[in-house]
């Protein structure tokens, strides 16, 4: 065995009573008959990780909470958990008769991503002066799970007399002896890891969701458009700079107003014939028969009339309306002008006979003093 590897470790992936109970997971015999109980009900399959009615929520989301204090009750603890996530919901598992806590617990998350930040941060952090421990939920998510009131589980201390390795607490050791890989084939012990070795320092990840097709599908997928909006919006991004750019060049230019004129009427052509090949590509791409075309030609030859005649209607209107309104204006005046004129020479005929009157009074008395 190289030096190297004196204090290296490795934890168990998947879970065997005899290679729990042994400190380098190369034992081929159960020391207690706590591990002999265990192994015969992983044998017989007595136990069924899933047949708990209480279990509820996603296994992936959830972490496991021991050593807590017998005095320690949910709101605390769901105080102390919630610095690392959003909890969604909470068992402190009590005592069936009595009702006393039995000091552990199980918490789930709103998350996943929750849930691996409680099982890095939260392991070894003190609830009521008691430091806990904290794990993921290998009852669903570890092959071959067996619960400590079965002789299985992880951890415990020595004056327990059921020492299990391979978790968080007490990981396996390297061996320092020859494997015997015969004996652990032949009894479905799985043998230790060759060359992927850990420090005791380093937090072993928890197991990940194993997506299926149909999410992996939808995950490609959603790669795909994410890529392609974001091809789009660097190409958008790239248009619009190098329209920019190419104002500011126009502008740098300083163009006269001939320059400027000659400049958009080429523009404008450019646009017309990109506006007529466009639409001749669209009349192509409907691939329409000689007598589609021609009943398509008539409609729009039909149609322009109808606009010509619209608009030649319309001119015609206006003019009329013109026309009338100034025949109207002319009528008026000439009406003004004639009542006017019978005014003035009812006024004339009025004064007349007074003169003549005049005059034949002057008359009188002239005749008048030629006599005397």
């Amino acid at each position: 065995m190289n030096g190297n590897k004196i204090n290296a470790v490795f934890y168990a992936e998947s879970y065997h009573p005899i290679q729990a109970g042994s400190i380098d997971g190369t034992d081929i015999l159960p020391h207690d008959n706590a591990i002999y109980r265990a192994h015969l009900c992983a044998s017989a399959g007595l136990y069924d990780p899933f047949g708990d009615p209480k279990v509820i929520g996603d296994p992936y989301c959830t972490v496991f909470v021991g050593r807590l204090s017998r005095h320690t009750s949910e709101d605390t603890l769901r105080e102390a958990m919630s610095e690392y996530g959003r909890v969604k919901n909470l068992r402190l598992v009590r005592h069936i008769v009595t009702g006393a806590s039995r000091g552990y617990a199980f918490v789930e998350y709103e998350t996943e991503r929750e849930m691996r930040s409680a099982y890095k941060d939260a392991h070894h952090t003190m609830i009521d002066d008691c430091k806990i421990i904290v794990d993921y939920y290998r009852q669903q998510l570890m092959p071959g799970w067996i619960p400590r009131r079965l002789g299985g589980g992880l951890g415990g201390e020595k004056e327990s007399g059921q020492l299990r390795f391979g978790g968080r607490e007490k990981p396996f050791r390297a061996p320092l002896k020859p494997i015997p890989f015969d004996d652990l084939k032949r009894l479905g012990i799985p043998p230790p890891p060759e060359g992927r070795y850990m420090s005791r320092f380093q937090d072993p990840s928890p197991p990940r969701r194993e997506r299926n097709s149909v999410d992996r599908e939808g995950s490609q997928k959603r790669d795909v458009q994410d890529r392609t909006h974001k091809r789009s919006f660097v190409d958008g991004d790239d248009r619009y700079h190098k329209r920019s750019s190419l104002d500011q060049e126009d502008h740098s230019h300083k163009w006269s107003s001939v320059e400027r004129d000659e400049h958009y009427s080429e523009r404008s052509s450019v646009d017309r014939y990109h506006k007529r090949s466009s639409l001749d590509q669209d009349e192509h791409s409907h691939k329409w028969s000689s007598v589609e075309r021609e009943e398509h030609y008539s409609e729009r030859t039909s149609v322009d009339r109808d606009d010509r005649s619209h608009n030649m209607s319309s001119s015609r209107r206006v003019e009329r309306h013109h026309k009338r309104s100034s025949s109207s204006r002319s009528h008026k005046r000439s009406s003004k002008d004639r009542d006017e004129g019978t005014h003035k020479s009812h006024k004339h005929s009025d004064h007349s006979p007074r003169h003549e009157r005049r005059s034949t009074s002057c008359d009188l008395s002239s005749d008048m003093s030629k006599v005397g």
